[in-house]
C-alpha cells in the first residue's frame, strides 16, 4: 500500500531542508531528463505499442517523445531568463526605493498525468516543475500500465525520491492524491474528473492547473483551399486514432462545399491509413470500454437521423457524421476519438454563433485567407489556442502557453508562463536613504496635509 502522506513529507522535508537549487542544479536536472529519454526511446515506445495494443513506434516518438525533449530544452535554454529576478515600476512617491518580482520554488507539486500521450503529459509538467526549482509527486494513468512502469524506472534511475515519486494505482489512489495537501496541483485529463480535482484541492487551498479538453472546432472559410484543410484536418482527426485533446472535434464547412469537403476527407483517410483500421500506423482505442463507447457514439447518431460517411475501411470505422443535432450525445460529449461530425453553415457569422453559443473549446482551427473572416473568428470567439490553416501545431511551440478556460482548463504550461505557474512570484521592495516614508506617520500634521491635496486635490 502505498503511503501518499509519507511520500510527500518526505519531499516536503527535503525541500525546507535546503535552499531552493540553483541554475546549474536546474540545467543538469534537465538534461539527464532529456538524455534519458532519447536513451530509452525504443524502450518507450515499444510500452506505449503495448498499452494500446497498437501504436505505431514512430507515432510514438514524433508525437509524444520528440515534443517532450524539445520542451525540456527549451526550458533548459531560457532558464537563466526565467529565473532571473524582474525589475518593476515604482511610483515616484517610494523613491528612492526598488521593486522586483523574485520567482521562487513553490515546494511539492503533484501532477496526474492522462494516458493519451502517456509520455509528453507527464515529462513536460515534471520538466517544468524541476525547472522551477520544486519536487514532484507523479501520478501517471492506469491505463497505460507499460508506460508507467517503464517513465518510473527511468525517473528513479535519474532522481532520489525526495526529489522525484512516481505512484501508480487507480481511480482511488488518484482522489486521495488529489486530496494531498501540495503547493501546487497540476491534472491533465477529462473535464469531469477535472472538476473533482479542483474540489478536493480546494479543501488544501491548493492552487491548481487544469488542462482539459472540449469541443474543438475546425473552420473551413470559404475561401479556404480545401485540399491542404482536408489533409490537416485528417490528420489532427485520426492521428493517435483520435485520442487526442486537441483534436479537431467538428468541422464547420460552407453548406455550398459540403460534399466536395467530405470527398476529400475520405481520400485523405485512405492516403493515411490504406489499410484502413488494420493499418499498422493506426493506434487502437486505449481499452474496449473506450471502443464500445465510440461504436455506441456513432451508432446512437445514426438511429437518430445522422447520416455516416466512413473515413476508413474497416470494422467499427472512424466516420463523418452528417446531420447531427444537439440532443445526440455525439453533439454533448467530447468525442475523443476519430469520428467527425460535419456541420455546414451559411455564413462565416453563423460558424461563429455556433462556437459560441457552446463551452469554450481548449482548440480552434481555422483555414482559410487572412481576410475579414479570419480576423472575425479570432477576435469574436474564445478558445485556449488556436492554430491557422493546420491542426494541432500550436501546442508544439514551447515558447507559447498552452492551456484552456472554463469548461477547457485553469491555468497553462508551456513558455515563460508554464515556468511562472510552478513558482511563486514573491513581491520584494527595498527601501533606500534618504526617502520620506516618514512624512505618512502620525502624528499627522501639516506635510500630511500637503501629501493628502497633491493626491486628492
Amino acid at each position: 500500500m502505498t503511503d501518499l502522506n509519507q511520500i510527500l513529507e518526505t519531499q516536503r522535508t527535503a525541500f525546507l531542508a535546503t535552499p531552493p537549487p540553483d541554475l546549474a542544479t536546474r540545467r543538469a536536472d534537465l538534461s539527464r531528463l532529456a538524455k534519458a529519454v532519447k536513451a530509452k526511446a525504443d524502450v518507450l515506445a515499444k510500452a506505449a505499442n503495448e498499452d494500446f495494443g497498437r501504436r505505431a513506434p514512430s507515432e510514438t516518438k514524433l508525437l509524444d517523445l520528440v515534443p517532450t525533449i524539445n520542451a525540456i530544452e527549451y526550458l533548459d535554454s531560457n532558464l537563466r531568463r526565467f529565473m532571473a529576478p524582474e525589475r518593476r515600476s515604482t511610483h515616484f512617491a517610494l523613491w528612492p526605493g526598488k521593486s522586483r518580482l523574485h520567482y521562487q520554488p513553490k515546494g511539492v507539486v503533484g501532477i496526474i498525468s492522462p494516458w493519451n500521450y502517456p509520455y509528453l503529459l507527464a515529462l513536460a509538467p515534471l520538466a517544468t516543475a524541476l525547472a522551477a526549482g520544486n519536487r514532484v509527486m507523479l501520478k501517471p494513468s492506469e491505463f497505460t500500465p507499460a508506460c508507467s512502469a517503464a517513465m518510473r524506472e527511468l525517473l528513479e534511475e535519474l532522481f532520489r525520491p525526495d526529489q522525484v515519486a512516481v505512484v501508480e494505482g487507480g481511480p482511488e489512489l488518484g482522489a486521495e492524491f488529489s486530496a494531498l495537501p501540495f503547493d501546487h496541483l497540476f491534472f491533465t485529463g477529462g473535464t469531469e474528473v477535472g472538476r473533482k480535482v479542483m474540489q478536493a484541492a480546494a479543501a488544501n487551498l491548493t492552487p491548481v492547473t487544469l488542462e482539459l479538453g472540449g469541443k474543438s472546432p475546425a473552420i473551413v472559410a470559404p475561401g479556404a483551399d480545401m485540399a491542404e484543410a482536408t489533409a490537416s484536418i485528417a490528420f489532427g482527426k485520426l492521428v493517435n486514432g483520435g485520442q487526442t485533446c486537441i483534436a479537431p472535434d467538428y468541422a464547420l464547412v460552407p453548406r455550398t462545399k459540403l460534399d466536395a469537403f467530405c470527398e476529400a476527407m475520405q481520400a485523405e483517410g485512405r492516403k493515411l491509413y490504406p489499410s484502413g483500421t488494420a493499418d499498422e500506423n493506426f493506434t487502437l482505442p486505449i481499452h474496449d470500454r473506450h471502443a464500445t463507447r465510440l461504436t455506441k457514439l456513432a451508432d446512437d447518431a445514426v438511429a437518430q437521423g445522422a447520416r455516416r460517411l466512413p473515413l476508413l475501411d474497416g470494422e467499427n470505422a472512424p466516420a463523418m457524421l452528417l446531420d447531427v443535432t444537439d440532443e445526440m450525445p455525439v453533439m454533448q460529449e467530447e468525442i475523443f476519438g476519430p469520428h467527425l461530425p460535419v456541420i455546414p453553415y451559411d455564413t462565416i457569422e453563423d460558424a461563429i454563433d455556433y462556437i459560441n453559443a457552446r463551452p469554450r473549446p481548449l482548440a480552434l482551427y481555422h483555414f482559410g485567407p487572412d481576410d475579414d473572416a479570419r480576423e472575425a473568428v479570432l477576435t469574436r470567439t474564445t478558445s485556449g489556442g488556436v492554430t491557422v490553416n493546420d491542426t494541432l501545431l500550436h501546442v508544439a511551440v514551447d515558447s507559447l502557453p498552452f492551456g484552456g478556460i472554463g469548461p477547457s482548463g485553469l491555468g497553462s504550461y508551456h513558455g515563460p508562463e508554464g515556468f511562472k505557474s510552478m513558482s511563486h512570484a514573491k513581491s520584494v521592495f527595498t527601501q533606500r536613504k534618504p526617502n520620506g516614508s516618514h512624512l505618512i506617520r502620525p502624528p499627522y500634521g501639516k506635510w500630511t496635509k500637503r501629501i493628502l491635496k497633491h493626491f486628492l486635490g
